[in-house]
């Protein structure tokens, strides 16, 4: 099921779309009882999804994809975004001499894994634009990534169990100053800026995605292809990352985790090749979609 958060007629509700028939459900007019704000459907677990998918087959409450604006599927999250760093090997090898972390994670490939967070208010959906024109260092970069969205809370979780804790998966761009990522020894400021984090276009429920580490990752800037990568290449998988979380803090319905990005980012060219204004970046993993973004 493709869950998406939309706006149509000045309300925000959620909804599931059918990308091949282009149609969306919408949930407040086919299922009234069940939430109109995606953490609160999140939160009900199975029991939402199932009368969704009744709502769905029953036929009522349809509109047209071109009739609805798509918000990001989680727009106001839980808490911060939950980030993965060096994540690829090529990715860590690419930026291993460019970017100070701050962290004490000084080898190339990391031996476990880094994490960070992107404050909620940098979230922006499909074809909203990235302000990079917030950046005072003028080196915004995209990267594109897996997001992984938590259905169950729970601590203590091992690696084989943790894929019963993931509800679906979405697309991130986690947009990131450069200069300000290396100049402050730090991740946070230079990922959080406002509008630094497109997400979309739906939450795909992990049901359709058995296997995840199938799933290719492409990502086009100016429909020129920069980053391509199976998931089957991330360091740490998302049983490692979300045992590795769980052991310490208690994971939440609704808390979003971003996997890493591959190599092909802009700081890897030389000379890095920043986001300028009029770019546009278009991100796709097949069966989610593609989370396309202007820049401004």
């Amino acid at each position: 099921m493709h869950l998406i958060t939309f706006l149509e007629g000045g309300q925000s509700r959620v909804g599931v779309l059918d990308p091949q028939r282009r149609e969306v459900c919408d949930l407040s007019r086919a299922a009234p009882d069940l939430p109109r704000d995606m953490l609160a459907f999140i939160g009900e677990g199975d029991g939402a999804l199932a009368e969704a998918a009744r709502a769905v087959a029953g036929g009522a409450g349809r509109l047209a994809a071109e009739e609805v604006r798509l918000l990001a599927p989680v727009p106001e999250p839980v808490r911060n975004l939950i980030c993965i760093g060096k994540n690829y090997r090529d990715h860590a090898e690419e930026v291993q001499s460019m970017i100070a972390t701050g962290s004490g994670a000084t080898e190339a490939i990391p031996k476990r894994p880094i994490i960070f967070s992107k404050a909620t208010t940098s979230v922006i959906g499909p074809l909203e634009t990235v302000p990079a024109w917030l950046d005072p260092t003028q080196s915004a970069d995209y990267e594109g990534e897996l997001g992984v969205v938590i259905g169950r809370g729970g601590r203590g979780i091992g690696r084989s169990e943790a894929m019963e804790y993931v509800y679906g998966y979405t697309i991130i761009n986690d947009v990131t100053s450069r200069r300000m990522q290396r100049g402050h020894h730090q991740w946070f400021l230079g990922k959080s800026i406002d509008g630094f984090c497109p997400m979309g276009p739906s939450i795909v429920t992990a049901d359709e995605i058995p296997e995840p580490g199938r799933l290719r990752l492409q990502t086009y800037v100016n429909g020129e292809l920069r980053q391509d990568a199976s998931v089957s290449s991330l360091i740490f998988d998302i049983p490692t990352l979300i045992e590795t979380l769980a052991a310490t803090m208690t994971l939440i319905p609704g808390d979003i985790i971003a996997t890493g990005t591959p190599s092909g980012v802009g700081v890897g060219f030389k000379p890095p090749r920043f986001l300028e204004k009029g770019d546009v970046v278009r991100i796709s993993i097949d069966p989610i979609g593609a989370l396309e973004n202007p820049v401004e």
